[in-house]
């Protein structure tokens, strides 16, 4: 399995909310196609309710198994990366989880419940090193559809019934 690492930068933004249980919330902002020269959790832009930060590098890996993912999200319209967060209650506020390009696993980051999870905007320079890496690497795979095996009564168990008959039909 061909792997390629692309390394990018994470941008989260902390909003003030109206809400009688917690006065802020983060959320996932933008995928830098490079990470800058700061420091973790250097703030870009504020305003007031508003204030971006740049939460630090991550590792982009993209894997050849996983090339068709890469075509359904390039199909689906503009391209996506799922970043996902962590809030930890505790200095620093967050944990970065991890992003990706394959829409299947930024599903599997929306499971934890914990978890903040946004579908950004794919930077072009990201793209063109996705689409470069399918193209080098996609193999079309040919669907299979399995066949059910017939009853083998040497091998125990219950026939399966004929179909149209009910249970307790014919059994007179």
């Amino acid at each position: 399995m061909t792997q390629v690492h692309i390394e990018v930068g994470i941008v989260v933004e902390r909003r003030a909310i109206d809400s009688p249980w917690v006065d802020h919330a983060w959320s996932p902002l933008a995928v830098l196609p490079e990470p800058p020269a700061l420091a973790p959790w250097t703030e870009l832009a504020s305003e007031p309710g508003r204030r971006s930060v740049y939460l630090g590098p991550a590792t982009l890996t993209l894997h050849s198994v996983d090339t068709a993912h890469f075509r359904e999200n390039f199909q689906a319209g503009r391209a996506k990366l799922w970043v996902a967060i962590r809030p930890t209650g505790i200095e620093p506020e967050l944990d970065f989880v991890g992003v990706t390009a394959d829409p299947f696993e930024g599903e599997v980051y929306a499971e934890n419940v914990g978890d903040i999870v946004e579908a950004l905007p794919m930077p072009a320079l990201i793209a063109e090193q996705v689409l470069a890496f399918f193209e080098a690497h996609h193999v079309e795979r040919e669907f299979i559809k399995r066949k059910r095996s017939e009853h083998d009564p040497r091998k125990g168990g219950v026939p399966r019934p004929e179909p149209g008959l009910r249970r307790g039909e014919g059994e007179r």
